[in-house]
């Protein structure tokens, strides 16, 4: 049945696909088990796919169409932002204030092990807005100019996280622990620096590499957080404000490049500017699903009015080792 797949292609758009119609989830799921092969080609081609027309209309039918899609689940490390959980390893996309977007980022691309695939669903649309943009991450390395390519290529970047009960997500959420030595366990085993202050607070910094390939296309592709949580994506005046109460190096998140030289206001508006000229964004319609290749493609949110639930599952983990990195992973940046 694979000749029954046919990509519509339009500027500005992922690459999209009317299905054909089902009596349910069950009939769907045969139906995407029939065309996998086309789907994985696809996917390899357009970092994302849009499948429209499914009778996915509530979790339990996204349950079942994810364990066609992504087999293979991801847990959610290191957390970072707020989620809902409806079971069965099924997730709200991020539960952050509707007027609030979301910039681009790579799920996870701070860890050593990230999600390959990741599934999202649209239960119900919101009136205005509300798209999940992605973008293309060899798109983006080709339009960021060569010297800024090179420093991340040579050193890599850093995040360093202040964790918070009144920002952001205090440290037992974040690991999923009440135990220190939980923390610290999982630090040392995953290349993380970790401090603890006089008062309990905890802060961490790790090394990544912003550059790696794509586990089976071996094409590189631009792949980090540096820009969605550096202090200059920030609005100025919550920026200032933040660095007024927190200090500058209180920050819930900061990033640098591992060359140790600042980064300045235009290194991130010149990213963030190459994320908006490779963004592709439709507006949901309840049943539609996206497929998204974490590694060849980005994602975001844009703000959004009335009720909104997407629901989001991760999986096809894949090890950093096996991407081919451009810098080795660390706790902190190696000194010049």
């Amino acid at each position: 049945m694979s000749d029954s797949l046919f990509w519509t292609i339009e500027t500005g758009k992922p690459a999209t696909t009317q299905t054909p119609q089902f009596a349910d989830a069950a009939e769907a799921c045969a139906w995407l088990t029939s065309v996998d092969s086309e789907l994985r080609g696809a996917l390899h081609r357009h970092g994302a796919l849009f499948l429209r027309g499914l009778p996915v209309h509530d979790v339990d039918d996204f349950a079942k169409v994810r364990d066609v899609l992504v087999p293979r689940r991801t847990p959610y490390r290191e957390k970072a932002t707020p989620r809902s959980t409806y079971g069965n390893e099924v997730y709200s996309s991020t539960d952050l204030p509707p007027n609030q977007a979301i910039r681009m980022h790579n799920e996870n691309s701070y860890t050593l092990t990230f999600p390959g695939l990741l599934l999202f669903g649209c239960l119900t649309a919101p009136e205005e807005g509300g798209a999940t943009p992605v973008a293309d991450c060899r798109e983006v390395l080709r339009l960021l100019p060569a010297d800024l390519v090179e420093r991340m290529r040579t050193a890599g970047w850093v995040l360093t996280r202040n964790y918070s009960e009144h920002i952001s997500l205090d440290w037992r959420t974040a690991f999923a622990t009440e135990h220190r030595e939980d923390v610290e366990k999982y630090c040392e085993d995953n290349l993380l620096s970790c401090e603890w202050s006089d008062s309990g607070a905890l802060r961490t910094r790790q090394l990544r590499p912003g550059i790696i390939h794509h586990p089976e296309t071996g094409e590189g592709v631009w792949f980090n957080h540096m820009a969605f949580w550096n202090s200059w994506s920030l609005d100025e005046e919550v920026r200032e404000t933040l660095q007024d109460e927190f200090g500058v190096d209180g920050l819930p998140f900061e990033t640098t490049l591992g060359d140790g030289k600042p980064l300045t206001r235009e290194d991130i508006e010149t990213i963030n500017a190459a994320y908006e000229a490779a963004t592709l964004r439709r507006n949901w319609q309840p049943g539609d699903i996206m497929l998204v290749d974490n590694v060849l493609a980005t994602h975001g949110r844009d703000p959004f009015r009335g009720d909104r639930r997407i629901v989001v599952a991760m999986g096809d983990p894949v090890a950093l080792e096996e991407c081919r990195p451009t810098v080795a992973p660390a706790g902190e940046e190696q000194a010049a």
